[in-house]
């Protein structure tokens, strides 16, 4: 945007003035009123059309629907005795941050309210390159733990390949047969399935990472936790159906207009920390992302606070052009053995390189302060210099450079490589059985079977039998409250018109 008041010159893309931008040259006849010749001579009519189909990038195959603001986190403890990371050096210490909050099934056009997981990414304009920070709202575990599963874990949730709608059945088959999620659907399916607003949300890291100091090469295993100052809120899943008819993008509207009134939403940012030592001994395996750290053995601790408080001049440009990726660290911060840590870290650039092109981090939403790469040059899209004239080859005399700090110490590994897919076991029902006793105790069980109920309900009576077979592992009272409230449900239903995609998926069966 031009700071001058003078009214702009329109030109063409390629900056030539233009006198009207509403007119086409045509060939018309002395006689004929209205209509005419196009001539490709007219430069601008055929940028208009041209440009206009192409305007739309192809949009996140998860994560496509996003809120996004920028503001700033400031440092607000000291930790610089078992960490290095330069945003984190100072009490008081401020770095830029761009936040992108999202559902994850649904398309660009989709509801804000719908009971879906959420994103919540950060990107930190450090001193040292950016820090990205690619997380999960209110929910602080995942489905799977086996990254070869992604893929049909998202396509289970998305719509059925034969009638393009989304699909009870696909959702629950999945799961009955990838029960380690049934943590993290316990999650899905309580209270905090859908916020009442963005500005009322966890922010969960997941995975386990590493915080250390690369100069004497120690490190602590750490989960990230940003907490919303203003609490948790979440809505009914009554309220959250009439607003999605009503108000489908009542989550982004409320961010963005919370922001220009000066209401800034604020999180704690907190860490729980484990020695190295621990982690081998530990009753969980810590690398698991269907698995929390309980509070109990491993507190919060704050570390700073995350404001957002300036919201996108152009939406487009600033929040679906960002690209977020847990492989973007800084020296300090590195990852764990987890590996479905270590696809997301290949996979989310390599679908930035797809959907955005290959010279991506110059765009401004992820352009870091400063960069230095020559080594990565020429692409569509280069705009930044290229280098110059600067050696693009390791090792130049002709160009000395200077060498960065060490990454966060490496592991020690001593094994074999082998094909390998998880089990599950009777430990990845221990925690779903703990939330169960807690959504008792507040008060909540009868929303979440509600709330579950609702949504098995819609899937084949085959796909609900599995299911309540495999909520019974988990608490058998859970099974026979869902199995009664199925029952009652498809006693009041109209058993001669089944729902047609089961009908679809009932033919394709047999």
């Amino acid at each position: 945007m031009s700071d001058s008041t003078e009214p702009p010159v329109y030109t063409l893309a390629e900056g030539r003035p233009v006198q009207d931008p509403t007119s086409s040259v045509v060939l018309r006849g002395p006689k004929v009123r209205g209509g005419g010749l196009a001539l490709l001579e007219d430069t601008q009519l055929i940028e208009t059309l041209a440009h206009f189909p192409r305007e739309r990038i192809p949009e996140r195959v998860v994560h496509a629907k996003a809120a996004g603001a920028w503001g700033e986190f400031e440092c607000t403890h000291d930790i610089t005795d078992w960490c290095s990371a330069a945003f984190l050096s100072k009490v008081g210490k401020k770095t830029e941050v761009l936040a992108r909050l999202s559902t994850v099934a649904g398309e660009k056009g989709s509801s804000d309210t719908a009971r879906d997981i959420r994103g919540f990414a950060l990107k930190f304009k450090t001193e040292e390159g950016n820090w990205d920070f690619v997380g999960n709202e209110d929910l602080p575990v995942f489905f799977i733990r086996d990254p070869i599963k992604f893929p049909s874990l998202n396509r289970s949730h998305k719509r059925h390949p034969q009638t393009g709608v989304a699909d009870g059945s696909m959702f629950w088959d999945f799961h009955n047969h990838n029960q380690e999620g049934v943590h993290c659907l316990m999650q899905l399916f309580g209270g905090r399935g859908v916020p009442a607003s963005l500005r009322n949300v966890n922010g969960f890291g997941n995975h386990t990472f590493k915080f250390g100091k690369p100069e004497d090469g120690s490190f602590k295993y750490v989960k990230i936790h940003f907490k919303p100052d203003a609490g948790i809120q979440n809505l009914s899943q009554e309220d959250a159906v009439r607003l999605a008819g009503e108000e489908p993008d009542y989550h982004v509207k409320d961010m963005f207009n919370a922001i220009e009134r000066g209401h800034y939403p604020t999180w704690t940012m907190s860490l729980q920390v484990m020695d190295p030592k621990e982690a081998e001994t530990y009753r969980f395996n810590i690398f698991d992302i269907t698995k929390v750290w309980p509070h109990k053995d491993y507190p919060l601790i704050p570390v700073g606070k995350l404001t957002l408080n300036r919201n996108p001049e152009n939406h487009f440009q600033e929040i679906e052009l960002a690209a977020f990726s847990p492989s973007t660290l800084v020296p300090g911060i590195g990852p764990s053995a987890d590996t479905m840590l270590h696809a997301r870290m290949f996979s989310y650039p390599d679908a930035a390189r797809y959907r955005v092109g290959p010279n991506y981090q110059q765009l401004p939403p992820n352009r870091p302060l400063k960069a230095y790469s020559p080594f990565q040059r020429d692409g569509p899209m280069r705009f930044d210099g290229n280098y110059g004239s600067d050696p693009d080859y390791v090792r130049s005399s002709f160009r000395k450079i200077r060498s960065g700090p060490a990454d966060v110490a490496h592991d020690e590994w001593v094994g074999r490589v082998q094909a390998y897919s998880s089990d599950v076991e009777e430990e990845d029902f221990e925690q779903p059985r703990m939330l169960w006793k807690l959504f008792k105790e507040n008060g909540e069980d009868k929303d979440f079977l509600h709330n579950l109920s609702g949504h098995v309900g819609k899937a084949l009576p085959e796909v609900q039998k599995e299911t309540i077979e495999m909520w019974n592992k988990v608490d058998k009272e859970i099974g026979d409250r869902l199995a009664e409230a199925l029952e009652k449900s498809n006693q009041s239903a109209d058993h001669d018109t089944a729902p047609p995609v089961q009908m679809a998926l009932a033919s394709h069966r047999k």
